[in-house]
């Protein structure tokens, strides 16, 4: 029997660890808090368990994680979204007698989920970052928003925890009236933001850096093209293409280097089309939503990741197949109908990642039920709109 996979969280990115794992015919249980997450549903998964929000209820998250010991100790425990990674790493300590931890301790994953530290240790170790401000009180803004240059960002500092309560990453404002709404808007949830230079360029200008680190060196390298974001400009990938960007390792590999970091990462960058200079955006401690992608081009870095956890197994250097796509079916379908007149794709930019050799973020003729309940549960939520629309 190989040793059990916990994985926490099963939508896009969960499911992309399920099925690299579940091929090798490792068992997995998945712990996941929203029910409509797909991944649970998959053919790989052994065993589900609902669980409440890992941040909201972190002490029952964490009883119910030493819980499960008693069946799993020794298992390998991979969060699989920004809401686990924080609650695993602040607890790594404790969750470490019990289980193979697949994420660095706090002190280390802090920098990378606020913003704030990521940008400053950027610029120190000398990877190119957008003009960053971080106010610390209202006046500050105000007294920002007279001398700035328009547009630009207003950012959460945490990401995952603004995009849980305004369903979005951010906000491009073109005057200070804007600015300061959107302070408002953030601030009166407690969400702490940064101001930050906006950084023209297409869809098409975005670049992942993905990588497995050990002791400050990259063992396997992974670099891909966003082609399409959803929503458009300042959306999460619905379409990328794997490339090879040689512009990006070597600030990817900084960063990574001054976060004293170890284990998978996927790390952002945007070309200023002002200047031609990729820009760093973020860095993603834990695996990302297209990382099937990788795995169809030769790379299975949750496998990686998992070997390495349980038999100190080192992966060899290896190459990976170009201009392959990873495509957010349901996403790219609904996003390019909704914003056709703002994207104008002609039909032949539509279809060229679907017509090339490509891979679906859910779709899977051998592991349908993922498939089948995001259609699902995206109707529900559909019908229920056309019910009920001021809800």
């Amino acid at each position: 029997m190989k040793t059990p996979a916990i994985v926490l969280s099963s939508h896009t990115i969960g499911l992309n660890v399920i099925r690299s794992l579940g091929i090798h015919g490792i068992p997995i249980h998945v712990l996941y808090y929203e029910k409509k997450d797909m991944g649970y549903v998959s053919r790989f998964v052994s065993g589900k368990t609902l669980t409440p929000h890992p941040e909201k209820d972190e002490d029952i998250f964490i009883e119910i994680l030493l819980k499960f010991a008693s069946r799993y100790k020794g298992s390998v425990l991979i969060p699989a979204d920004d809401a686990t990674l924080t609650t695993v790493s602040k607890n790594k300590d404790i969750l470490s007698e019990q289980y193979n931890v697949a994420c660095p301790h706090w002190n280390v994953t802090e920098k990378f989920i606020d913003k704030k530290y990521t940008y400053e240790l950027a610029h120190s170790a000398g990877v190119p970052v957008p003009k960053t401000f971080t106010p610390q009180s209202f006046a500050e803004v105000k007294k920002y928003a007279e001398s700035t240059e328009y547009p630009c960002l207003v950012k959460p500092r945490k990401s995952h925890i603004y995009f849980e309560c305004f369903k979005k990453k951010m906000v491009k404002v073109a005057d200070k009236n804007e600015l300061i709404a959107a302070y408002n808007e953030a601030s009166s949830t407690g969400i702490d933001i940064l101001i930050q230079e906006y950084i023209p360029g297409n869809d098409t200008s975005g670049v992942n850096y993905n990588s497995y680190f050990l002791d400050g060196k990259p063992l396997v390298e992974f670099t891909a093209r966003k082609c399409r974001l959803n929503p458009p400009e300042f959306g999460v990938p619905r379409v990328v293409k794997s490339a090879v960007v040689p512009e990006v390792i070597e600030y990817g590999r900084r960063i990574i280097q001054a976060l004293g970091f170890n284990g998978y990462s996927c790390t952002e960058f945007k070309k200023d089309s002002r200047t031609g200079q990729y820009k760093l955006m973020e860095v993603n401690g834990r695996h990302n939503r297209s990382g099937l992608l990788a795995l169809k081009c030769g790379i299975n870095f949750p496998l990686i990741e998992y070997n390495y956890l349980t038999t100190c197994e080192l992966p060899e250097k290896s190459d990976f197949r170009k201009n392959i796509y990873w495509i957010d079916e349901v996403a790219d379908i609904f996003c390019s109908i909704k914003h056709i007149k703002k994207e104008r794709l002609s039909i032949i930019d539509f279809i060229k990642p679907y017509i090339n050799p490509h891979i679906f973020a859910v779709f899977d003729a051998t592991d349908l039920k993922p498939f089948l309940k995001r259609i699902y549960d995206i109707s529900l939520m559909a019908l229920k709109k056309i019910v009920n629309p001021d809800k």
